[in-house]
């Protein structure tokens, strides 16, 4: 039984929103990997991974712990709720691109493969004009673009409901007239899905940017990232929506949950019963970034 529920759990990465608030990065990542996890997407909060508070040491640390482990840190996320590179406050922008940049540098050392973020938010009362918006956005690209490519690692955007950009095809649209093809896209299916998008066309119109799939589960009413079968995503459609485009690197588990251990180990239960395999010939990561 416990072999068949590690098995279930090497099909997926594992995101590591639900545990920000209880523990380390490291202790976190230690205690996932003997479930069964073996990548990654790490949460950049205090007291979880916060830039910040991290001596080199301590860096070091994280770097040893998954090459002795030999686990897969595909990316850190730094959430987006409290961080905007799109205000219309210049202090702001500047202070979440400080952040950002930190996080880019920390993702470098860490050795994690890209940094999450989104386009940035706009007031849903009176926003700024789209060029405007746009003009920010940019901006942040050229700025952290550098930082990324000195450290040894990308910035990746992924598609998110409360940015000024919601929207897979906008997205693309968008780093289509940017232009730098190593910013690549990470399509989050339950955003997806609560916006009214069609995920598998959303996934063939990011297929030439698509770097990760985000997968938890969420209605239409209310924007949720909960156990897998805990909301109205039909499910059964995403394996052959991930074939159609090529997809074999491992979906990243991000279920956002008060009792995390439950609810993800029950989501990748969940999805192993309805068919979701791990390829036994899963590409590199430089297989990756030229497939996708």
């Amino acid at each position: 039984m416990q072999r068949e529920r590690n098995a279930n759990l090497a099909i997926f990465g594992c995101n590591t929103y639900g545990y920000m608030l209880s523990q380390s990065a490291a202790a976190c990542l230690a205690r996932l990997a003997d479930h069964g996890f073996q990548e990654f997407e790490l949460i950049v909060h205090p007291g979880h991974l916060w830039p910040a508070e991290l001596s080199p040491e301590e860096r070091g640390a994280i770097r040893n712990l998954l090459d002795q482990r030999r686990l897969q840190l595909t990316t850190i996320n730094l959430p987006n709720i409290d961080i905007n590179i799109a205000s219309t406050t210049p202090e702001m922008r500047a202070y979440s691109l400080d952040l950002l940049s930190a996080t880019v540098r920390l993702a470098g050392e860490i050795g994690a493969r890209g940094v999450v973020m989104s386009p940035g938010k706009a007031s849903p009362l009176l926003p700024a004009a789209r060029e405007v918006l746009e003009g920010y956005f940019f901006a942040a690209l050229d700025r952290l673009g550098p930082i990324a490519e000195a450290s040894g690692t990308a910035v990746w955007i992924e598609n998110v409901p409360f940015a000024f950009e919601p929207t897979v095809s906008g997205l693309m649209y968008l780093l289509g007239r940017y232009g730098n093809h190593a910013v690549r896209v990470v399509y989050d299916i339950a955003n997806a899905y609560f916006i009214g998008e069609d995920f598998a066309a959303g996934l063939k119109t990011c297929q030439a940017r698509l770097a990760l799939v985000h997968l938890s589960d969420t209605g239409r009413q209310v924007y949720r990232h909960d156990r897998i079968g805990a909301g109205t995503l039909p499910f059964i459609e995403v394996p052959t929506a991930l074939a159609a485009v090529g997809y074999r690197a491992r979906p990243m588990l991000e279920i956002i949950s008060r009792d995390p251990d439950r609810d993800i180990m029950a989501s990748a239960e969940w999805l192993a019963a309805q068919g979701f395999r791990l390829s036994n010939e899963r590409p590199s990561h430089n297989e990756v970034d030229r497939i996708s």
